[in-house]
């Protein structure tokens, strides 16, 4: 809109100022002045119909100069349709209508009016005003073309990183959810078993009673202990860290002591040299130890289990075998994020590793898990 009356204004104005020194075939009259004004009305569709506004002014504009009125601004409207229909990339109809303006302006009209055609010099000059207005068209659609892309580009980025964020959010509750729930699971089923064996042997036996109690102090303490280190993942910065440690097969001790507490008959092999793990597999491994010995003290009618630590030169292997006899012997649930053989298989498969749980040829039920803990793990 405010371009419109801006080239109506000059358009007006200016040729009325410029017909003052001409001496022009046809004076300005009301057609004159409403040609002008219908060149400029167009713009108001440019950005709708860019190449409708182009031609529309170029009839009007033509229109103008051939009825033979006084010379002035009246090529405004025109230039600036041509640059719209440049830069809405409408430039096989702008060229088309460059051409036909050059050969009007040059030929046609002079023809029509009986006057001797334009030197080489007039020639030469109009061609190179018409070149430099394609120029500058085209050198701004091409800036706008950049600015496009460099916004779809970084949309794209955007987007990215939001789908990064998002995914980087659930695998971090899905590890918190995990670690919870092996924490949890192990602690509260040692709890759950030895305050059974106490409330049995309290009246019987009161000093073994007394050492479940105590198992129950101890599981209770460890189990705090490490729902601390998982919740200070959740902790925002300034807010303090969890400062214990994370768990690993240094604290297997414990794990095989909280077995033995819950009736079980626990065998400890380890194969190799034990050693400084990288700190992902030290944990997977330390969590698949804690979640098979859980299940079977949960799960499995079993009253003997061996546990096995492995270290090869660019694997751990862990497993744990129980002796069970019923048909359900050390299977735990399989649904839900970090809980049973489903939870115990992602944390190796997260770390390029694998793990294989079912009956074992000798009875009972074996959890196996290979870990990779090389250089390049």
């Amino acid at each position: 809109m405010q371009l419109a009356i801006a080239a109506a204004v000059i358009g007006v104005l200016g040729t009325a100022v410029a017909a003052r020194h001409q001496h022009p075939d046809r004076h300005l009259d009301a057609l004159g002045y409403l040609l002008l004004l219908a060149g400029a009305a167009c713009l108001l569709g440019r950005s709708r119909w860019p190449q409708l506004t182009l031609l529309a002014i170029l009839g009007a504009t033509f229109g103008y100069t051939w009825l033979g009125y006084p010379r002035g601004p009246v090529w405004l409207p025109l230039i600036v349709a041509f640059g719209t229909a440049i830069v809405r990339g409408h430039r096989g109809v702008a060229y088309g209508v460059l051409g036909a303006g050059f050969v009007s302006a040059i030929w046609i009209d002079n023809a029509f009016r009986h006057k001797p055609g334009p030197s080489a010099i007039a020639l030469l000059g109009f061609a190179a005003w018409l070149l430099t207005l394609a120029a500058i068209s085209e050198l701004v659609r091409y800036r706008g073309e950049l600015r496009r892309v460099a916004e779809r580009e970084a949309a794209e980025a955007r987007r990215m990183e939001l789908e990064t964020a998002r995914r980087r959010a659930s695998e971090e509750r899905l590890d918190i959810a995990r670690e919870l729930h092996d924490v949890l699971a192990h602690s509260i089923s040692m709890i759950n078993v030895q305050a059974g064996v106490a409330l049995e042997l309290m009246d019987q036996r009161p000093e073994q009673a007394r050492e479940s109690l105590a198992t129950i102090k101890q599981a209770s303490k460890d189990a705090l202990v490490e729902i601390q280190a998982v919740l200070g993942a959740l902790r925002q910065a300034g807010e303090g860290v969890a400062t214990a440690p994370a768990p690993g097969l240094a604290d297997l001790d414990r794990l095989v002591f909280g077995a033995r507490a819950a009736g079980l008959d626990v065998s400890l092999r380890t194969d190799g040299t034990a050693r400084q793990l990288p700190a992902g597999a030290d944990l997977a491994a330390f969590r698949i130890l804690q979640e098979s010995l859980t299940n079977v003290v949960r799960h499995a009618d079993a009253t003997a289990v061996c546990v096995t630590v492995g270290y090869g030169a660019d694997r751990l292997t862990v497993e744990v075998a129980d002796n069970g006899r019923s048909a359900g012997s050390g299977q735990p649930p399989s649904s839900g994020g970090g809980s049973g053989i489903a939870g115990m298989r992602e944390r190796a498969e997260s770390l390029g590793g694998e793990l294989h749980a079912g009956r074992s040829v000798a009875g009972g039920f074996r959890v196996r898990a290979t870990l990779p803990v090389g250089e390049d793990s």
